[in-house]
């Protein structure tokens, strides 16, 4: 059985085993002190007897006019016996106003006997009558004088007195419940709005970009415990906004930096490759080796270009420069896009499977087809020849799905955390016959996160793929008011 997990409940149950002990204590005390009490009240009374109403029991009972039986004076369940000689002679118990012989067997007379008459009260159970107290004296005539009295009285006034108590610490259990929780939780309420702001934090997208920290603890004080976490907290944010400020600043930096030198860089490309194709135009005769150059130059700059234009792209993504916004025929993008896939690589089996409603989402036309495309072409590119690749586009909970499955070899165990980062390639587990970038799924993923998706890995038996897009959803139209 496991018992409270938060601090509130584990301090109130403290609280009440504390409280419970201390009434369980308090009543044992005062049990064993009315106990004693009482004891000491009958112990005094069978004193003050004296033994006379045994004593008497060797006379003749008197009785008075109404030829009632005299009863001595004693209270109703007195008992009285007589013993000469190590045995039992008289034995009676008062009965309201007579006094009444008590059948005694063997075992109540050995008990008897075996009481020394040293004035000392003892308890005794009869087994015709209840548990008594009893004293034994010595008599004149040499016998022994046994006088007793009920415990039934006194054991009732003790179980009274220990139910009440019950009802009563019962009573103040729960109150105080009550009030330790709600003295608890006052007690506690510093240590919650410490754990807020440490949720706060962890709510945080802290990966990347700017981070707004959340306001302080305002439970500063030295002289508590709360206090001294909730300035030690503080402290740590101070420290983790000022890095996170130094990272959000490298970062803009480094962003600015491959923008302008993605923007410089395409002019000085465009020439090179603008002059290259111009001098395999000629039609003047070139050298072989020359002719080759330039060939290679033309590839290398087309290759140059492609690069510095994803960087550009890039860079404006994160700069979170706005795309244009419109209805967009997914189905039609993604039926273009494997089309092109099917003739750029027509040694894979491709596969498409579309709706038989079109699928229409909100966003950059050119752009998502950048996005199909590239899943596409990661497909045809690390893959070998023969591998089966299905573009499959569905739609469900409100979002366009886009799987791009392949049954290649796959993508390494270690390389699936990190491969929509920029300039990661897969090189190791896959087939590769071009080469790339690095940079075609950190589209994928900058493209999809700018309209406001997602794009992912999915687990399973093949690779797979997965962009989840908003779909269209057209303004209602406006009524205006009649005439």
């Amino acid at each position: 059985m496991r018992g409270p997990r938060t601090l509130r409940a584990r301090l109130t149950a403290g609280l009440l085993v504390l409280l419970a002990l201390s009434c369980l204590a308090v009543g044992i005390a005062t049990a064993t002190a009315l106990d004693r009490f009482l004891m000491g009240r009958l112990d005094e009374q069978l004193t003050a007897s004296g033994g006379r109403f045994p004593a008497s029991l060797e006379h003749e009972r008197r009785r008075d006019a109404d030829d009632r039986p005299d009863t001595r004076g004693q209270a109703p369940g007195t008992f009285g016996a007589r013993l000469f000689g190590g045995k039992v002679t008289e034995a009676a118990v008062v009965r309201d106003s007579s006094d009444e012989p008590v059948p005694l067997d063997a075992a109540d007379r050995r008990a008897l006997a075996a009481l020394r008459p040293d004035g000392r009260a003892r308890s005794l159970d009869l087994s015709a009558l209840e548990e008594y107290r009893v004293m034994a004296l010595r008599g004149d005539d040499g016998d022994v004088l046994v006088t007793g009295l009920p415990l039934r009285p006194a054991e009732e006034t003790l179980h009274r007195v220990i139910l009440v108590e019950a009802v009563v610490f019962a009573a103040v259990l729960a109150a105080g419940g009550i009030a330790a929780a709600v003295w608890v939780g006052l007690a506690l309420r510093p240590l919650r709005r410490v754990a807020a702001t440490a949720s706060r934090v962890t709510e945080l997208p802290l990966a990347s970009g700017e981070v707004a920290m959340p306001e302080r603890v305002p439970d500063t004080d030295p002289r508590t415990e709360v206090g001294q976490v909730g300035a030690a907290l503080n402290r740590m944010l101070g420290h983790v906004e000022n890095a996170l400020a130094r990272r959000h600043a490298s970062e803009e930096r480094l962003r600015r930096f491959a923008a302008d030198a993605s923007h410089e860089l395409r002019t000085p490309v465009a020439a090179i490759r603008g002059h290259a194709e111009l001098a395999l135009r000629t039609t003047e005769p070139v050298p072989a080796g020359v002719r080759h150059a330039l060939g290679r130059i033309e590839a290398e700059s087309v290759r140059m270009s492609e690069l510095v234009d994803d960087l550009l792209l890039l860079a404006r993504l994160d700069a979170g420069r706005p795309l244009e916004t419109g209805p967009v025929d997914l189905t039609r993008i993604v039926l273009d896009a494997t089309a092109d896939a099917r003739a750029a690589g027509p040694r894979h089996r491709w596969e498409l499977v579309l709706p038989e409603e079109p699928v229409t989402v909100t966003g950059d036309a050119r752009r998502l087809h950048q996005l199909v495309a590239n899943l596409l072409a990661n497909a045809r590119a690390h893959t070998p020849p023969g591998t089966h690749v299905t573009a499959r586009l569905t739609v469900r909970g409100g979002a366009a799905l886009l799987d791009v499955e392949d049954d290649g070899p796959g993508i390494p165990a270690g390389l699936r955390e990190e491969i929509f980062q920029r300039f990661v390639r897969a090189d190791q587990g896959r087939a590769r016959s071009a080469g790339g970038t690095g940079l075609g799924l950190a589209i994928v993923q900058a493209v999809a996160a700018a309209h406001g998706g997602r794009a992912e890995l999915v687990e399973g038996e093949h690779t797979l793929f997965r962009v989840t897009l908003p779909i269209f959803e057209p303004e209602p139209p406006r009524t205006g008011p009649r005439d």
